[in-house]
């Protein structure tokens, strides 16, 4: 029987992963240097990817002065982000089912919280399992383990969504049911060990979750 629904944020709630490379991008274009999108692509949803994103800036580097800039533009960018499609109608249907729900996140709390009072949507949620709350990131399980013990629910109980290869695989290795949904920025990712794939939340309602994941 399914009693939670364990949702990941970035990519998944909000295309904050696409906003992220655009603010890289942003930074780029304004100095004139090429921007290698494809690896930044490479390092959505991998928390342990050593990547150095302003590698392309001739040397020295200020890299403070270009991580201030960078966050100014990714402000602008994270401000005119809307839902993903089907985020809601989920949300609310999980709610009239009575389901608890959490988040999972490699996210920092105010990150994510920030953004889901913004959208009115913090209320939705029983707990949020952030980043530096769990010993370990995804693709560790610690985050869901830590998510589903607070719920009071065990891992077969609760299905989980996720939009990348790391965070998927958490939630395998935790024991949760998975449904992915890759972004524009993660499409390219294994996704063979999640036990259904999406183009959308909007493709399937929590009634057809319920039914395939009760069985």
């Amino acid at each position: 029987m399914i009693r939670a629904l364990v949702l990941d944020f970035d990519g998944l709630i909000l295309d904050t992963e696409s906003a992220i490379i655009r603010a890289y991008a942003d930074v780029h274009a304004a100095h004139g240097v090429p921007f290698e999108e494809e690896r930044f692509l490479h390092a959505v949803g991998h928390a342990d990817y050593a990547f150095d994103p302003w590698q392309a800036f001739p040397r020295p580097i200020d890299r403070t002065a270009l991580d201030t800039e960078r966050r100014r533009f990714n402000q602008q960018r994270d401000l005119e982000l809307t839902l993903l499609p089907g985020v809601l109608a989920l949300l609310d249907a999980a709610a009239a089912h009575g389901l608890r729900i959490a988040l999972a996140s490699n996210s920092r709390r105010p990150h994510c919280e920030g953004h889901l009072t913004r959208l009115g949507l913090r209320d939705y949620f029983d707990f949020l399992a952030c980043r530096d709350e769990a010993p370990l990131p995804k693709p560790a399980p610690d985050l869901y383990l830590h998510a589903v013990r607070s719920l009071d629910v065990r891992g077969h109980e609760a299905i989980a969504f996720e939009d990348s290869h790391t965070g998927s695989l958490a939630a395998k290795r935790a024991n949760l049911h998975c449904v992915a949904v890759p972004g524009a920025a993660t499409r390219h990712h294994d996704f063979t060990h999640a036990d259904l794939v999406l183009a959308s939340l909007a493709d399937c309602t929590l009634a057809d979750l319920l039914k395939t994941f009760s069985a």
